[in-house]
């Protein structure tokens, strides 16, 4: 497996691996197309968009998952948020988020971004050192996310740093 940049020819591929991670999600039963997929999109055309950090997971010339990392914030300092990661069903279990999400944290560490928010299961995201964010001073801006909002800290990283976390804004079109 070849983890690597998105090029524009991976996009109907990472759609197809959102559409495929996705469809059975809580909440996306009986939707003709998972939101994950229309997120992806309208972050490409959003002023967090970072090209340099979305990822794709690529076997055999197949793009089997994809991460992006978009511009966030927590009050005036810049950081990062995760999302979405999505596997292809079949190649769920096999190690591709894994990889994905190792590529990720390395990618942002090394460009000096201080941390990752993101909103997710509390059962995968520890293993990365995703930590409840309140415990950094952190909190979402939309309340009802708090149990379920993890914040992973980088080298770059200094406790000044809390606040009210807010996504690009694709993230509220959901």
């Amino acid at each position: 497996m070849l983890i690597r940049r998105e090029r524009a020819d991976d996009l109907v591929q990472i759609a197809a691996v959102h559409r495929s991670a996705f469809a059975d999600s809580p909440g996306n039963e009986g939707l003709a197309e998972p939101p994950e997929v229309a997120l992806v999109d309208q972050l490409r055309g959003d002023s967090g968009w970072i090209p340099t950090l979305s990822l794709v997971a690529v076997e055999h010339d197949t793009v089997v998952g994809h991460v992006c990392l978009t511009r966030a914030a927590v009050g005036p300092y810049p950081v990062l948020a995760l999302g979405p990661l999505g596997v292809l069903a079949a190649q769920q279990g096999a190690g591709v988020g894994t990889a994905l999400m190792h590529a990720a944290l390395g990618a942002a560490d090394a460009l000096d971004e201080p941390l990752v928010g993101m909103l997710g299961s509390l059962e995968y995201y520890p293993r990365f050192g995703f930590v409840p964010a309140a415990r950094l001073g952190i909190a979402p801006d939309e309340p009802s996310w708090a149990t379920h909002f993890q914040v992973r800290p980088l080298t770059a990283y200094e406790p000044q740093i809390s606040g009210e976390f807010h996504y690009a804004e694709p993230f509220y079109k959901l």
